[in-house]
């Protein structure tokens, strides 16, 4: 049975477990959703979703200066114990997260922290451009919302491609190193600077 994006993009939603986690446990129950929910559950994949309502009061800020001096930045992880916010394994993700930033320029860290007037502004050109380029009318809403999604999977540092791994999302990476470290793992906050911006 071939395994389609949107069944894994559903296992995911439901599961919060990576992309790669979730067509793997597809692929082993042959499409099944349900199997594939018991799958990544007996695997420990999707525990992930359970620690997310879990309180983070720990953690490190993390700061970094890209290689040329002209871009730096600095992120705000938390976690729930400072026990993993001194681990080898969660600095490291920090790292991550903060090289992600500063190649990247993200504008916000999820879609609910996005500002509403710049999606408005956004579906607006998208909209106008479609009309531009004779699209018919009836289709418009599709396009619209395909380029507003585009737009929030290359904005949002979660949705983002991870840039060390692009089948993997920066929320994939966060995710796994939840599994991994057994805690909670939130970025609260992140600022980046551009020499001369």
């Amino acid at each position: 049975m071939s395994i389609s994006a949107k069944m894994v993009m559903e296992l995911r939603a439901k599961t919060s477990a990576g992309m790669m986690d979730c067509k793997k446990a597809l692929i082993a129950t042959n499409g099944d959703m349900e199997a594939a929910i018991k799958y990544l559950r007996e695997k420990g994949i999707s525990k992930a979703a359970k620690k997310a309502d879990r309180e983070t009061k720990e953690g490190r800020i993390y700061s970094y200066i890209h290689s040329n001096g002209k871009i730096g930045v600095m992120v705000e992880v938390n976690c729930e114990t400072d026990f993993v916010g001194n681990n080898e394994k969660f600095i490291a993700l920090c790292k991550d997260i903060a090289m992600q930033i500063a190649a990247t320029n993200p504008l916000a860290i999820s879609e609910k922290d996005l500002d509403p007037k710049i999606l408005e502004s956004e579906r607006e050109v998208y909209r106008n451009k479609a009309l531009n380029e004779g699209k018919p009318e009836k289709i418009l809403d599709k396009i619209v919302d395909g380029q507003i999604k585009k737009f929030i999977k290359q904005n949002c540092l979660l949705e983002q491609e991870f840039i060390k791994d692009p089948d993997k999302t920066v929320k994939d990476i966060i995710n796994e190193a939840i599994m991994a470290l057994g805690e909670n793992i939130q970025v609260a906050r992140f600022v980046r600077y551009s020499l001369g911006n």
